[in-house]
């Protein structure tokens, strides 16, 4: 929304050289940081969405984890709402201060304009549209963009502050902000690539938004109804500074009461939870603890023998003697090797050697260590001459 004017002042004779101001330093700047903060959040939003699949597992990977691409993410879109602040302010000076045209909004006009071209594509009309400062497809874009920053940052608000959201939404709200979040992000960069680039980049590469101007042919071949206006002395006139001044000293304090309600509106955004800033890490890999009297487990009490005598069977007692006292650490983790949920494991043995040696308790690994005491799974002395006997008689199964 800059109001147009000529930016050198050629001799007729290099005319065709002339240079038009499209875009100030302020809006090239702001577009180009907006470029960068949406190409990150695409990027980094979107591995997120698939990140079961394989090239986004891998650049989550390559990115330093999932955590740092939510820290990424996140503050990529601090940026960008910085960004809309900084636009909206700039909008507001434009049409305050310097009281340009809101060329932007939407008029009857551009479905005229859309008509014609509709009819010229279609080969019923001898040539396009005659566009004004902004045509009807960057009309859209615009608004497009507005709209969609709204609700990301609606969204974007409800998944990284839930608990403040079900306050006053039900809980449903907040997958559903999920789902719109994600669709509109693919939208997002869809239009970008499909429409966008293809525009303004494809079809014929407009450098107005890098260098700020556009030379007479250019504004003749994108916007000759506002290059006929320029030349006519019909566009904007440019305030005196004494003009300008005088506004800027309401708008000013204006603005930066404005300025501070909205970034006090994003610090309460982005610090007003940590439910949704923090990820779990992982759980630890090996043993955190093992009691020095594990808990004992509900087992079957060994059975006695007609002659009163405890069975000393694998099977007949000392299975549920070992599950018992032993499980906690020669259970399911093994440790040393050494397995005594079955009987064949207990048999083969771990890293020290053979555990029980049929017959010989003294060779069985086993027998050595409970005789030395101390251990986490330590046998009572009677429970230890009962494994001593069932070794003795061969060590059986049944």
């Amino acid at each position: 929304m800059t109001e147009p004017r000529s930016v050198n002042s050629a001799p007729e004779k290099a005319q065709e050289k002339k240079l038009y101001l499209r875009f100030d330093i302020f809006q090239r700047l702001e577009h180009l940081i907006f470029l960068l903060s949406f190409s990150i959040l695409g990027l980094t939003g979107l591995i997120q969405k698939f990140a079961t699949s394989p090239l986004p597992e891998f650049l989550i990977g390559s990115l330093g984890g999932i955590e740092t691409t939510r820290i990424i993410h996140r503050t990529s879109s601090v940026v960008m709402m910085v960004v809309a602040v900084f636009h909206i302010i700039g909008v507001l000076y434009r049409i305050i201060v310097r009281r340009v045209n809101l060329d932007m909004l939407p008029t009857l006009e551009d479905f005229k304009h859309l008509f014609q071209d509709i009819l010229y594509y279609l080969g019923l009309r001898g040539k396009r549209a005659v566009y004004g400062r902004y045509n009807y497809a960057e009309k859209v874009e615009y608004f497009a963009v507005v709209w969609g920053t709204l609700i990301m940052g609606i969204t974007g608000f409800m998944m990284w502050n839930p608990i403040a959201t079900a306050r006053f939404l039900p809980g449903e709200f907040i997958p559903a902000a999920k789902a719109a979040h994600g669709g509109e992000a693919i939208l997002a960069v869809l239009a970008i690539i499909l429409w966008h680039f293809y525009h303004v980049h494809l079809r014929h590469f407009n450098k107005s938004m890098f260098t700020g101007t556009l030379t007479r042919e250019e504004m003749e071949h994108e916007h000759p109804a506002e290059l006929t206006r320029i030349e006519s002395g019909l566009a904007d006139p440019t305030p005196s500074p004494e003009v300008v001044k005088k506004r800027q000293r309401v708008f000013v304090p204006a603005a930066i009461l404005m300025t501070a309600m909205f970034g006090f509106a994003i610090f309460q955004f982005t610090t007003l939870e940590e439910t949704a800033i923090r990820t779990i890490p992982p759980g630890e890999s090996v043993q955190v603890f093992v009691p020095q009297t594990p808990t004992p487990e509900p087992t079957r009490a060994p059975t006695p023998t007609p002659e009163g005598q405890f069975a000393t069977t694998w099977q007949g007692g000392l299975e549920g003697l070992f599950r018992n006292r032993c499980s906690t650490c020669h259970g399911f983790t093994s440790v040393g090797g050494l397995s005594l949920a079955t009987y064949q494991e207990a048999l083969e043995g771990g890293d020290s050697g053979p555990a029980i040696v049929p017959g010989e308790p003294e060779e069985s690994v086993l027998v050595q260590i409970q005789s030395t005491g101390n251990h986490p799974g330590q046998l009572s002395g009677e429970e230890l001459e009962l494994v001593i006997q069932w070794i003795l008689a061969g060590a059986p199964e049944k």
